[in-house]
């Protein structure tokens, strides 16, 4: 670890905190129809899709409605991103002749999307056209996105109302975070990328002499080694900067490119790494200041964003340390090895980004349910892939992706609340309402499906060598943490892999695209079904019996209670994969 790392990450979390209340308060003006500057350019906008389409803006929405219309939405853009790659060899923006994805591939895929998973167990620029990667996965990146975001602020109206029956009408909230939030941030931040060398153009892809060409060694299916001559190379390219944008700032993921953010053309400078980590946190950042002035209460926001921090540190922290230190197994082999690995781990990373981004790019999109990488995990020390993987195991709260990370933390403070009450033995008490029986069994019901359908896939895949275990890189505790992150990513609704595992099998495409679907609709379901019983609830005045959701203490039992929660669920799987390969690396022992 070094001083100019400590120091980058010292940067980050300044700028994080500092573009926080600014974001938060412009989400506010946004979702509660305040007057903001953009106004007289995007009112009219708002206004002609409303007629376009028949929604009628003051008509709000029951719980049970929004959710209705949430999953209407979200189905038929899922079908329709399905028919695209399934037609995409009939459909122009073609340049490279690309067939038709295959059906298996193109229901992952067209899920994952949905869901704000990007999960691709493809390489895109050799499976998707153009057309494909833009008017299916590009456009699912804003809605997906505003959907999230949507949901978040659904949660906290319910929270903020009194006495109420609706939480808002699910369009007006969606056309308002694609149109005020997402498009016009992600304008600016794509021409900021080409600027920095981020391709964006529609041309076929070039075909280029080698300086040096290679010989390539191969094994047919006779058994005989064959010597071929590589002369050229095809270099990629197409709508990059515009997909890159969006991609961070909704914290979607989808990389234009199977290298993702390691990849020159999607991330070429230690700039453009720098601005993507920190679009992937701003509107989530922003959230919580959104959360403290729609319930009338800032310091409680600032609470929750203290609590995610510290959370987020804690990782930043254990992956860099970890990262940081030289392999056992190479350093000291010999006096060349132990000269490799005296600057730390570099397997897997690139050069132009080092350790101490690298570390904190893993640690940055795994708080946040955003896929992109600029390095493998897979390569990390067992250590430093276990931070990634717990990431998303807690639920990606830690700041989390847009409106997603915001309303799991919600719900972690619901059952923290309650637990307060339950150590003074009386109800308990949030903002202002009594948090009863249905609440804390809805909100455990959330927190119970994610284990049970991580576990539960995670299980049936190690024990059927035929489907679950044919694809693997590794075997031993490596092997079952491929496994394990994969579905994890997948419910997770994050994306990232730890490259290890060929998913783009009949199995995994098919088992991890419902994980993705469940992993999204179904814990949807008990944390709107929260939201609306909150807002019916009737007002109460605090008394000296009331815990305080304000302090410090209740961000130090908020953190205890996500970390009891997630230890207590995913312990016993974390200890036979990552730690105990850690142990295993520790004795002279690697996979």
């Amino acid at each position: 670890m070094t001083l100019n790392g400590w120091l980058q990450i010292a940067i980050f979390f300044a700028l994080v905190l500092l573009s926080a209340k600014p974001m938060g308060s412009y989400m506010t003006r946004v979702f509660e129809r305040r007057k903001t500057f953009l106004d007289p350019v995007l009112r009219p906008v708002e206004r002609l899709l409303y007629r376009a389409t028949g929604v009628r803006e003051g008509e709000e929405m029951r719980w049970t409605e929004y959710a209705s219309s949430m999953l209407i939405f979200s189905l038929v853009t899922m079908l329709l991103t399905f028919a695209v790659e399934r037609l995409q060899h009939l459909l122009p923006l073609n340049p490279q002749h690309l067939p038709a994805v295959a059906p298996d591939l193109a229901w992952n895929t067209a899920v994952s999307f949905t869901t704000n998973t990007n999960w691709q167990a493809y390489s895109p620029e050799s499976t998707m056209s153009y057309l494909t990667q833009m008017l299916g996965l590009a456009t699912h990146n804003f809605w997906s996105a505003a959907v999230g975001l949507a949901l978040a602020i659904a949660f906290i109206r319910g929270i903020a109302r009194r006495e109420m029956k609706t939480l808002g009408n699910f369009w007006v909230d969606l056309t308002r975070g694609t149109l005020w939030v997402l498009l016009p941030i992600s304008i600016v931040f794509a021409l900021v990328l080409v600027s920095q060398g981020v391709v964006q153009n529609l041309r076929p892809y070039d075909t280029v002499q080698l300086l040096e060409p290679q010989k390539v060694t191969a094994t047919g299916a006779d058994g005989k080694m064959t010597t071929t001559a590589v002369t050229t190379q095809t270099i990629a390219q197409g709508p990059v900067a515009s997909q890159e944008a969006i991609k961070m700032l909704g914290t979607n993921g989808g990389g234009f490119f199977n290298a993702n953010s390691s990849h020159p053309f999607e991330n070429p400078t230690p700039l453009t790494n720098f601005l993507q980590m920190l679009s992937i946190f701003l509107i989530p950042a922003g959230l919580t200041f959104t959360l403290g002035q729609m319930v009338g209460s800032p310091k409680h926001g600032w609470a929750v964003f203290a609590a995610m921090s510290v959370l987020w540190f804690a990782g930043v922290l254990t992956c860099y340390w970890a990262e940081a230190q030289p392999n056992p197994l190479l350093h000291g082999v010999d006096q060349r090895a132990s000269i490799t690995q005296a600057g730390g781990n570099m397997e897997g990373k690139e050069v132009r980004f080092g350790i101490a981004n690298s570390a904190l790019f893993a640690t940055v999109t795994t708080d946040a349910s955003c896929g992109a990488v600029n390095s493998m995990h897979d390569s990390f020390t067992p250590l430093g892939g276990l931070v990634p993987l717990t990431n998303i195991l807690l639920g990606e709260i830690i700041f989390g992706g847009v409106g997603a990370g915001m309303y799991g933390m919600l719900i972690f403070v619901v059952l923290s609340v309650f637990i307060a009450g339950l150590m003074v033995g009386r109800t308990p008490e949030y903002l202002g309402k009594k948090i009863e029986s249905k609440d804390v069994q809805l909100a455990m019901l959330y927190l119970l499906i994610f284990p049970f359908v991580i576990l539960g896939f995670t299980a049936i895949s190690v024990q059927a060598p035929s489907f679950g275990l044919s694809s693997l890189a590794n075997h031993g505790p490596h092997g079952l943490s491929e496994i394990l992150y994969a579905y994890t990513s997948a419910t997770g609704n994050n994306g990232s892999a730890f490259a290890g595992l060929n998913a783009n099998t009949h199995w995994y495409n098919a088992s991890l695209g419902i994980a993705m679907f469940v992993g999204r609709f179904c814990m949807l379901i008990p944390m709107l079904a929260i939201a609306g019983n909150l807002a019916a609830k009737k007002s109460i005045p605090a008394s000296a019996g009331t815990f305080p959701v304000t302090t410090p203490l209740f961000s130090i039992l908020l953190v205890g209670v996500i970390l009891i929660v997630g230890a207590l669920t995913f312990f016993p799987a974390l200890a036979l994969g990552p730690i105990l390969e850690h142990l295993l690396m520790l004795s002279g022992h690697s996979f």
